[in-house]
């Protein structure tokens, strides 16, 4: 990191108020400022002297202690000094009082330096300069310190932006190479299971046809034949088989429908943006996360509410779009855990998330999921955006999820993604996505799309 440059020198020109009732002084302190350069500005009361301030601010004020009038310089000084804008203005007292007590009075209110009377030229110019060059090397150093600090708050964004690109691209790559062992070591074994019950079936059927013909032809069994089939309970076996098999195909339908769903919420093989179907990445998600749904000991299971609107397929980032419904619906179910752990929702309104979608003009969609958990207070709903911020335990939460779909949905989709909190009523995320990415948008919302509903 480079050093502070720090420079001391004046403005060309620089302006000094001089505040006193007595016309000779004024004079003389004008003949001699205008000819050493500087501009100048006259006060004749404490009450113009503050008139003044509120038109142009001067770089240095000289002062009278003894003015008549409404306020004298004391008051003069401790009014400038609370003024919003004048309070750093260096001020130079000039007095002919001696005594120690006055000069420690102003010094107390704000002034820098004082001045006797009669006024020796060579000493008001040289204590002038020094106290000029004091201000303005402070003002440089405010400026640059400035500076400084808001390039290491944008360096310290930029940091923690790059974090998240970071994590959200060894997250997608780590969810692939899970939907890659998915399709190797289960999709391959399930299909060739699925696809050997049909002929497992037809073969039963065939083998209880001749069980059936062959009683039938021969009435009179032996007992030994009797006895086997009792044991075996040859009529309930011959009822319930077909159910059996028809469960395995169930089952395994199911396998085969979860990883076609994770292979759809992933999308590893489409990198570009592509049209697709808003509610398949939808249904792919909640089936993915189809077991949190489930009712645990002792309590409701969640319900999820749809209301699909007609929609025209949406070109996108299919998986990151995906993740962000992941994201969105994870924080629902946590939301709603932690209220019935608390017992913050009554009996007669059980856990829910309703998902809504429609279209809104001729150009946009909105996708709506709201739950009715314990919302979001309102301290933390400015900050629920921000990188690495989480109310979650540690070990429960990364404080990513909301920062990386933030960045998804607008940055990347140049959408919108807004948040509507009650504490104690649930929470709205509206997601909001141009039916076709523009190819020359820029992004101008700030991370911080949050309201709180009253």
């Amino acid at each position: 990191m480079s050093e502070l440059i720090i420079a001391a020198e004046m403005p060309p020109t620089s302006t000094i108020l001089v505040v006193d009732d007595t016309p000779t002084n004024i004079q003389v302190l004008f003949d001699l400022l205008d000819k050493s350069g500087y501009q100048v500005a006259i006060a004749k009361s404490g009450e113009a002297a503050l008139k003044c301030l509120q038109r142009h601010i001067p770089d240095l004020i000289l002062l009278d202690v003894m003015m008549p009038g409404g306020i004298d310089g004391f008051e003069t000084c401790q009014q400038i000094k609370a003024m919003p804008g004048t309070g750093d203005i260096p001020i130079i007292f000039m007095t002919a009082l001696s005594d120690p007590v006055n000069r420690i009075k102003g010094l107390h209110l704000g002034a820098v330096d004082y001045i006797t009377k009669p006024i020796q030229h060579e000493e008001v110019l040289a204590r002038m300069n020094v106290h000029l060059q004091l201000h303005h090397l402070k003002k440089n150093l405010e400026q640059q310190v400035a500076a400084r600090t808001a390039a290491l708050h944008q360096a310290l964004e930029d940091l923690k932006n790059t974090q998240v690109q970071l994590v959200h691209g060894e997250k997608m790559s780590s969810l692939g190479q899970l939907v890659a062992g998915i399709a190797h070591e289960i999709n391959n074994p399930v299909n060739f299971i699925y696809g050997n019950l049909k002929p497992a079936q037809d073969y039963i059927h065939d083998l209880l046809a001749l069980v059936d013909l062959l009683r039938a032809e021969n009435p009179q069994l032996s007992a030994q034949v009797k006895e086997r089939i009792e044991e075996i309970d040859l009529d309930f076996l011959r009822a319930d088989l077909p159910r059996l098999l028809q469960s395995m195909t169930v089952g395994t339908q199911r396998i085969r429908d979860l990883v076609l769903s994770l292979r759809n919420f992933s999308r590893l093989d489409e990198s570009e943006t592509k049209a697709v179907d808003i509610h398949e990445g939808l249904e792919s998600t909640l089936l993915i996360l189809h077991n949190r749904f489930k009712a645990k000991a002792g309590t409701v299971e969640f319900t999820v509410e749809k209301d699909y609107g007609d929609l025209p397929l949406v070109e996108c980032y299919p998986s990151q779009l995906n993740q962000v419904f992941m994201n969105i619906l994870s924080n629902s179910l946590d939301a709603l855990d932690e209220a019935i752990a608390h017992h913050l929702i009554p009996p007669d309104h059980p856990p829910q998330i309703r998902i809504q979608t429609k279209r809104i003009g001729g150009d946009r969609i909105c996708i709506v999921i709201a739950d009715n958990g314990p919302g979001i207070d309102e301290a933390i709903q400015g900050k629920i955006f921000d990188a690495f911020f989480t109310t979650k335990p540690i070990n429960k939460g990364t404080g990513l999820g909301l920062s990386i779909s933030y960045q998804i949905i607008v940055d990347k989709h140049h959408g919108q993604l807004r948040c509507y909190s009650t504490p104690g009523q649930g929470t709205t995320m509206e997601i909001e996505l141009p039916i076709l990415i523009p190819s020359n948008h820029e992004t101008l919302l700030a991370p911080t799309q949050v309201h709180s509903v009253l």
